[in-house]
């Protein structure tokens, strides 16, 4: 499989692959979220771009790991669009944000072996 970058165009296995989820629930958002729009080829098969992959790895992230309703990642999307922010900005302050929170509660557990 390519890597993320290597290509314009990745199938739905790859973008599958990529984001960690099932088919399906990448062709479920497609109905759901207006941002994810990947495109067909002549034999109806979606292929996605590089802005396709950021809007996914949005929505995982707002679903996943923020505790969005998928009514509540519409609105969120929507807010950061009427705000003029991009979804590859919103993706990646998201995900650097989980990060930052991940490093935090490590450095709690560390804290409280030290003391405890």
């Amino acid at each position: 499989m390519a890597k993320r970058g290597e290509k314009l165009y990745y199938s739905i296995t790859e973008v599958s692959e990529i984001a960690g989820l099932k088919a399906h629930i990448l062709r479920y958002w497609e109905s759901e979220f207006p941002i994810l729009h990947p495109k067909k080829n002549r034999a109806g098969n979606r292929i996605y771009r590089e802005k396709d992959i950021d809007a996914v790895l949005l929505i995982k992230n707002l679903l996943y790991e923020e505790g969005y309703t998928i009514e509540g990642a519409k609105k969120k999307i929507k807010d950061a669009k009427r705000e003029g922010k991009t979804v590859k900005k919103v993706s990646k302050k998201n995900i650097y944000l989980n990060t930052l929170k991940e490093i935090q509660k490590g450095l709690k557990e560390i804290l409280e072996i030290l003391n405890g």
